[in-house]
């Protein structure tokens, strides 16, 4: 399974680069909702990405949560992601019924609160 349907890529690089644009302008970024929320099914690894950078798209932002019970805001390169295999070569795989409820802020306030992801 693709990481990132042609959908969710050019969703990403536009919130990418409206933001890319507000951080030149005045450094004030829009607050996207999450786009696509990946997870490893082996572990407790989940990633809430809402934009691609536009000059280097494979680096997406979002949550990210490698199950240890401390969240955080911030870039991961979608290739690494995509490298990853666990038991059995399983992968990264994308929720294909997540839809966002909030934007990636609230997604982060809940996650800090419950001590990971709840999306």
């Amino acid at each position: 399974m693709k990481l990132l349907t042609d959908a969710h890529r050019a969703r990403m690089i536009a919130n990418g680069t409206v933001n890319a644009a507000r951080i030149a302008d005045d450094g004030n970024t829009v607050d996207h909702d999450p786009v696509v929320k990946l997870f490893c099914p082996w572990g407790a690894g989940t990633w809430l990405l809402s934009e691609l950078d536009p000059e280097e798209p494979d680096i997406a932002f979002g949550l990210c949560d490698l199950g240890v019970g401390c969240p955080e805001l911030g870039s991961v390169s979608l290739a690494e992601l995509a490298s990853i295999r666990g038991p059995g070569g399983l992968g990264i795989e994308r929720d294909v019924h997540f839809t966002a409820k909030m934007t990636l802020s609230a997604y982060a306030r809940a996650a800090n609160a419950a001590g990971g992801i709840v999306a």
